[in-house]
């Protein structure tokens, strides 16, 4: 008997065992439907994050439906997450054994429930991470199947192999249970108890998820798509990125088809290798705080980058006392989690003029849509006074065009690196998003985004920039339908946050990346 027929006899009498126990113990109806729910729920969180790899809930759903429920149901909803998941992602041989390690996890929910003591946050989030390695072992031992060597050592060559990804799934899961992971603990123990549960919040949220990626799938879904072909297909010999296809690979370029291509979940390990070759080349703070944000995307080293980076930090906390800059720069320190960045942030607050926008100088230059939007994000992940940020988001939504983009300078036409850069800055700040519609609108045939309306101009760095923005729109949005989910079916009530358009601002016109 061979290794794959040996594997899949086990493998099956497994299954057949946990689809057995849970028949014997003859499940109310009301128990069925709940089952059915967190299945249901646990499938769709893992399509809502399809453009994250190895990231997902579903490790942890199936982990609190065990937790809260017990072992049978627990395996219940792990086994069939998994098998209806794969009628989107695709069935295959590796559907039993997703199904299996999902069922062991929620069996693994149940022991945990054993000792009749409730798990604290912070130990259950850490008790989810461990159970993504464990969903990756299962499934690094069917790999292993597969393989002409069957030794030990061959196995651990594959463990070693799929580290990253099972990290990654670790860290999701770990960060998926603080963030909501009580509340859907609550919400079912307190249906185990009574028998009953509040339906109405979890239809309409399974129906959000539901159908609103599948609305989007045509536009934003294909066009990132679309997008992450074209740059893919842009890269030069080299491992670079020139302004459009067949042109000499440059600094500028292949670092924002690096961040790009990595927000999309594709590969940017060549174009971070090319700028490692070139770090000569970089010239000012510009130079690197652009490179940084490319390597840190790419988790490549940011060798001594940073230590340049704050060299150049003025003693006011400023960059060259320039608002574009220091905004980068807070950004690049960020993604470091190098220090310097309290210091920037409240030189950068001080630059913001009184109709709330930015310049690239200081306060006094007129604001543009590009400044502000960076200003922004830089202002957001320093965590800076509320106020400030508002102010900054009204300025950009007075200056958005009809056709729903926005310009560089205020009255301006449209374009898309504008518009993606209010993007990026409106979620950074959880505020309602802008702009989608129209950088999908700009996707051409090719994939190509076009600078604007029948301008192609650089459109590597264009569709790049567009492609950030769009990536992680799609990731926050799809986020916060999962966050709606569990917070309705825990019944209770919060708001998605952040500022949002004034009904009354008129809708009328990019942050500036360092060149």
């Amino acid at each position: 008997m061979s290794w794959q027929l040996a594997s899949f006899t086990l493998l099956g009498l497994a299954l057949l065992g946990g689809f057995a126990w849970y028949e014997r113990s003859r499940p109310s109806s009301r128990t069925v439907a709940l089952v059915a729910t967190l299945a249901a729920l646990a499938t769709l969180g893992r399509i809502a994050f399809a453009a994250l790899p190895s990231v997902k809930p579903t490790t942890d759903i199936v982990l609190i439906a065990g937790y809260a429920l017990g072992g049978a149901p627990g395996f219940m909803v792990g086994a069939v997450a998994a098998l209806a998941s794969n009628l989107f992602f695709g069935q295959g041989p590796w559907t039993p054994w997703q199904m299996l390690a999902w069922g062991l996890v929620g069996l693994a929910g149940a022991a945990l429930a054993l000792g009749g003591r409730r798990i604290p946050r912070i130990p259950m989030a850490l008790i989810c991470a461990a159970a993504g390695f464990g969903f990756g072992a299962v499934m690094n031992f069917y790999t292993w199947t597969f393989t002409g060597d069957h030794s030990f050592a061959g196995f651990l060559l594959i463990e070693g192999q799929a580290f990253p990804f099972d990290l990654a799934a670790a860290a999701g899961n770990l960060l998926f249970y603080l963030a909501f992971g009580p509340a859907l603990v609550r919400a079912v123990s307190r249906f185990r108890l009574r028998l009953d549960i509040q339906w109405g919040g979890i239809v309409v949220a399974l129906l959000l998820l539901t159908f609103v990626p599948v609305a989007r799938a045509d536009s934003q879904r294909d066009a990132i798509r679309a997008q992450l072909h074209y740059l893919e297909s842009a890269e030069n010999p080299d491992g670079g990125f020139g302004g459009g296809l067949h042109e000499p690979s440059a600094q500028l370029f292949t670092a924002w088809a690096v961040i790009g291509i990595a927000a999309a979940g594709g590969d940017p390990d060549d174009g971070a290798a090319w700028i490692e070759r070139h770090l000569s080349q970089l010239q000012g703070p510009g130079d690197l705080e652009r490179t940084i944000l490319a390597l840190h995307a790419a988790h490549f080293p940011l060798h001594n980058l940073v230590a340049e980076l704050r060299h150049d930090q003025l003693p006011n906390g400023s960059f060259a006392d320039q608002s574009n800059l220091t905004a980068f720069a807070i950004l690049a320190l960020h993604a470091a989690h190098a220090p310097g960045i309290p210091a920037a942030a409240t030189w950068l607050e001080h630059q913001q003029n009184t109709d709330g926008g930015f310049s690239f100088a200081t306060r006094g230059s007129p604001s543009d849509v590009d400044d502000t939007a960076a200003a922004i994000e830089a202002l957001a992940v320093a965590r800076a006074p509320q106020p400030a940020i508002a102010k900054a988001i009204a300025f950009l939504g007075s200056n958005r065009n009809a056709d729903g983009g926005f310009p560089d300078e205020p009255g301006a036409a449209s374009d898309a690196q504008s518009t993606a850069w209010v993007l990026q800055a409106l979620h950074a700040a959880h505020a309602t998003p802008a702009g989608v519609a129209y950088l999908t609108r700009l996707t051409t045939v090719s994939g190509a985004v076009d600078y604007s309306r029948g301008n192609s101009q650089t459109p590597v760095w264009v569709t790049a920039q567009a492609l950030a923005a769009l990536a992680r729109s799609w990731q926050v949005t799809n986020a916060r339908l999962v966050a709606v989910v569990l917070m309705w079916s825990s019944e209770r009530r919060t708001g998605l946050g952040g500022c949002r358009w004034d009904a009354t601002t008129p809708r009328s016109g990019r942050g500036s990346a360092p060149r």
